[in-house]
């Protein structure tokens, strides 16, 4: 082990929209959600991940929560930065006397521009990252599902963040053709909020709405293990008083139908754009799913029916991609496809 080691940490980062991952040393240490909240008038941040969630939505006017990201790309540049110094200083570096230098892997969805491709790494850098490397969402999600990417053999895998929703067929360590759409777990829950809205008159917040998909949020309206219909506390709008109604998840899997029926157009549109001999590997490998909006019940089998191909879930698809990420900064010498 050289000197320059010895002094070197090397974290891999899955910089989602909801949620943010940072891998060391194989382990996951920091799992917090994407957001900050800051004091208005001196401009500092006050609350990062898990606290600033908290607060949000439930903030007085010397208060604001921050998401840095939205459609899995920085919009708050100075917000992201504060952010990504927050969270690598919750990881403890054991005893050392002084932090070290950093060596890191971002993901960043596949369809990202050259500009938004820069920030990413210019905040990376502000945080104190000597060396940053970039890798594609769907890549890094393939490599965390334990696929071998290298072999000449077609994959596809569907990633849906909170953000993004990342289609990608994969093959000899390179994406072969891919489709990004900006419709994923943040639209599933705009979604939720309006259908609340028309449907019963009833005001909810993102948090509530976030709940509601998480505990009833269905895709098809007919499951094995139907969730039990849960309890929903919101803000009556004929009345302005705060109210209780009862919702089911077939409400649900009808409110997010149109979102979802988005990303299966691009799944046939990807397919459409497959060469034929991957094709052919995909039919007898079918499709895998990652990300934490391939959780919502009975999606596999409603994109299955649709392409009419097997579709598998990741073990642990909330942490896929920031697991593949971990593997790439590992093996950083053996894969062309990671970026400088």
């Amino acid at each position: 082990m050289s000197i320059f080691n010895l002094f070197t940490e090397e974290i891999a980062i899955d910089l989602g929209t909801a949620n943010t991952i940072i891998i060391h040393n194989d382990k996951v240490v920091v799992d917090e959600p994407s957001i900050v909240a800051e004091d208005r008038t001196t401009k500092k941040i006050i609350a990062v991940g898990r606290q600033a969630m908290q607060m949000h939505g439930k903030t007085h006017e010397n208060i604001r929560t921050i998401r840095p990201l939205k459609d899995g790309v920085i919009a708050d540049f100075n917000a992201a930065e504060q952010m990504i110094r927050g969270m690598i200083k919750m990881i403890s570096y054991g005893n050392r006397l002084f932090s070290p230098s950093l060596r890191m892997v971002i993901c960043i969805p596949s369809g990202i521009t050259e500009v938004e491709k820069r920030a990413v790494k210019d905040s990376a850098e502000h945080a104190g990252a000597k060396e940053v490397y970039l890798i594609h969402e769907p890549m890094a999600a393939a490599i965390g599902i334990g696929i071998d990417v290298e072999e000449p053999m077609g994959n596809m895998i569907i990633d849906i963040g909170g953000g993004t929703s990342e289609i990608a067929v994969i093959a000899l360590g390179g994406i072969v053709c891919d489709k990004s759409i900006r419709v994923a777990g943040d639209e599933f829950t705009n979604d939720i909020e309006d259908y609340m809205r028309r449907q019963h008159n009833i005001l909810v917040g993102e948090r509530t709405a976030e709940r509601i998909k998480i505990d009833v949020g269905a895709a098809i309206t007919e499951l094995d293990e139907a969730p039990d219909d849960i309890a929903v506390h919101g803000r009556d709008l004929m009345t302005g008083i705060p109210k209780e109604i009862k919702v089911s998840y077939v409400e649900i899997a009808h409110a997010l139908d149109k979102s979802i029926s988005k990303i299966e157009e691009a799944i046939l549109s990807a397919l459409e754009m497959t060469p034929p001999e991957l094709s052919a590997d995909i039919y007898k490998t079918g499709i895998y799913l990652a990300g934490g909006g391939s959780m919502l019940r009975g999606l596999d089998k409603r994109i299955s029916l649709k392409t009419k191909l097997p579709v598998h879930v990741a073990d642990d698809p909330l942490r896929a991609v920031a697991r593949g990420t971990g593997i790439a900064l590992k093996n950083a010498h053996r894969f062309p496809f990671l970026m400088k």
